[in-house]
């Protein structure tokens, strides 16, 4: 999983891509355009539950699931045109599996906002409509490459067909991610690889009095409609705060707040749910270890992810809730109290699934 960390200059942006990666790597100071070079770090996923288990079987080593941030440039208005760098920042979102926008709640006047004030919903029109004029611009570069295809072949004027009814709908500046697309139209569209065609995950930076903001709210704040956007609060001053302080000492922070989870956890839970992922657990081999999967995976598909080989070999799994494995202590002891089961190439597996996997090779 690739998350693209984009919006303008002076939201605080690096300061929360710093927390995220739990040291100063990305360079935060008060000025716009600090970020030229994109900062790329891959994030362990904190599961409470890995802890659980690898006390429960008692082996040494734990390995959570991971993901990739990318710290992109701050993007001005003229970005898809190239101004300040535009074209390659751009071209850096184009990578990453869905686009994450730091959206600027908080009030702070010592913090220069480039535009000279604190509009959330201008902001976002002033991001997403690089990105819009930028996807227009690569499928008017198709339609001058390929139209004449289009008169001679059905095949192509049934894609040509899709994309100018997609030219007419960025046109109208709508995000193509918001459009309404059956699969074929949706296949019609895939490789030209539009920046709006990715799932969009809006971190709102707030104030710390903020962060019990219902997503409802935070989404009315910032003029998202789509139901299934993802919309969390974050603190970015908070995360920096925690980034030297150990478990228990992060633990008793977040109490002192009224906080169960960071922003952070439930930034990255809210990337997982928006690209339909998740992770399911394996404890063998003096490993405790998470594994990313699609949401709806089969068991055989789930294997793949460990070794491509292994769908292929794939026989049964032994399947059993993690709670279950931690309150008997051994995969042995969990059979004995009959909540093992063993699935089959059928089995859709479930975020709570610790799985032994059967090979025939």
């Amino acid at each position: 999983m690739k998350i693209g960390i984009v919006w303008l200059p002076n939201v605080w942006k690096s300061t929360l891509f710093n927390a995220l990666t739990k040291n100063y790597s990305a360079d935060a100071q008060n000025f716009p355009f600090c970020t030229i070079e994109p900062n790329v770090w891959m994030v362990n996923v904190f599961d409470s539950r890995l802890e659980k288990i690898r006390m429960a079987v008692g082996w040494q080593k734990v390995i959570p699931a991971t993901c990739e941030f990318i710290d992109i440039a701050g993007i001005v208005k003229g970005a898809s045109e190239g101004e300040w760098l535009g074209n390659k920042f751009l071209a850096n979102i184009r990578e990453a599996d869905a686009i994450l926008q730091v959206v600027r709640v908080f009030e702070d006047g010592d913090i220069i906002h480039v535009h000279w004030e604190v509009n959330p919903k201008s902001d976002i029109e002033v991001i997403n409509s690089e990105l819009i004029l930028a996807d227009i611009d690569t499928i008017e570069k198709r339609i001058i490459k390929d139209g004449r295809k289009a008169k001679s072949d059905k095949e192509i004027a049934v894609q040509f067909a899709t994309i100018e009814k997609v030219l007419a709908e960025l046109n109208n500046w709508k995000l193509v991610s918001d459009l309404d697309l059956n699969e074929d139209e949706k296949e019609h569209i895939r490789d030209l690889h539009l920046l709006t065609n990715k799932k969009f995950v809006y971190a709102c930076n707030v104030s710390e009095d903020m962060m019990d903001t219902p997503e409802d709210k935070l989404k009315d704040i910032i003029g998202i409609t789509n139901a299934d956007t993802r919309v969390v609060p974050i603190c970015a001053k908070l995360e920096a705060d925690m980034i030297e302080m150990n478990e228990t000492e992060r633990k008793e922070f977040l109490e002192e707040m009224w906080l169960i989870t960071t922003g952070l956890d439930n930034l990255i839970k809210a990337s997982y749910d928006a690209l339909g992922l998740m992770y399911y657990f394996t404890a063998w081999e003096k490993e405790v270890r998470a594994w990313t999967i699609h949401k709806w995976d089969t068991a055989p598909q789930a294997a793949w992810v460990i070794h491509t080989d292994f769908e292929k070999w794939f026989i049964k799994a032994d399947v059993v809730n993690w709670a279950f494995l931690v309150e008997f202590g051994w995969w042995s002891k969990a059979r004995e109290a009959w909540k093992v089961s063993l699935e089959g190439k059928d089995y859709i597996v479930q975020d709570w699934d610790v799985m032994l996997f059967k090979f025939n090779n």
